[in-house]
């Protein structure tokens, strides 16, 4: 195998995450044809009994888990932000606690981002219900660096526990921000904006899991007022234009409040489907 640069993998937990998900997703990474350097954990606030006790089994068998954080939970930006500078090493990926990675997840990435000289990847994904075996949606996103910024002026280019990048790119695009639901796009955002070369490998190499509470987590007025404060952000720093901002606000609007039913069906039957058949242009 080629040797790569050393890398970490960054992943935040907090207390509602389920044990059982913890110990997939930590098992994923161990287990991989390229091993992680170091896996940084960052308890976003007081867990579990539960999940401290998977977080100290995995720390007592492999002594390149590092585990930081504090009491209070601070959502996921402040908790990322965190985690990235205590990071040893320039290479990051990003891997959520309740979500599963391809074996060769880790080698492929390393691989496309080394060779290719990109500044950060992301891959395509499959969407599970209880066992990967169960794979009920897929997600297709744009490739290459134009088509990636086009799409990004309508909803998130990149797939978040997908991402493998630099420590040094993050810093300088300021790091994740305290941004309600929209932490990566937000950091995304800031990337392309300086101009970073990107690309989203067109695998699935992370397997993300779904459930009722999936699409329920995706609407009420909480969430709609978040959505559309940032997207009245993209327009006021002048990412996108007012028609663009028009229309995706009207959209997310009215998927944020129909009902959850609704909400499901329009995810797995139309957002899912156009990206399962997107086309380069």
């Amino acid at each position: 195998m080629c040797e790569y640069p050393k890398f970490s993998v960054l992943m935040s937990v907090y207390y509602k995450e389920q044990p059982e998900f913890l110990d997939q997703s930590l098992n994923s990474i161990i287990h991989q044809t390229l091993v992680p350097t170091e896996i940084v954990v960052i308890k976003d606030g007081k867990l579990t009994p539960e999940l401290e006790g998977v977080i100290t089994k995995y720390i007592e068998t492999y002594p390149f888990i590092h585990c930081y954080g504090y009491e209070k939970n601070k959502g996921l930006g402040l908790a990322l932000n965190y985690g990235v500078l205590k990071c040893d090493y320039d290479i990051i990926a990003r891997m959520d606690s309740d979500d599963i990675a391809a074996t060769d997840r880790f080698e492929k990435e390393m691989k496309t981002l080394i060779e290719h000289k990109f500044d950060m990847v992301g891959s395509n994904t499959e969407e599970f219900i209880d066992d990967i075996s169960n794979v009920v949606s897929v997600r297709i996103m744009p490739e290459t660096n134009e088509e990636i910024m086009e799409y990004s002026k309508k909803r998130n280019p990149f797939i978040h526990p997908s991402i493998m990048t630099y420590k040094s790119v993050l810093l300088d695009a300021g790091n994740y921000q305290d941004v309600y639901l929209c932490e990566d796009y937000d950091m995304w955002i800031r990337v392309l904006e300086k101009g970073y070369k990107v690309y989203n490998i067109q695998e699935f190499l992370v397997y993300m899991r779904v459930s009722k509470d999936f699409y329920k987590r995706r609407g009420g007025i909480k969430y709609c007022k978040g959505i559309l404060s940032f997207k009245k952000t993209m327009y006021k720093k002048g990412y996108i234009t007012y028609k663009q901002y028009f229309k995706t606000k009207y959209a997310s609007l009215i998927v944020s409040l129909m009902p959850v039913f609704l909400r499901e069906f329009i995810y797995k039957k139309i957002l899912r489907k156009k990206n399962r058949t997107y086309e380069k242009k």
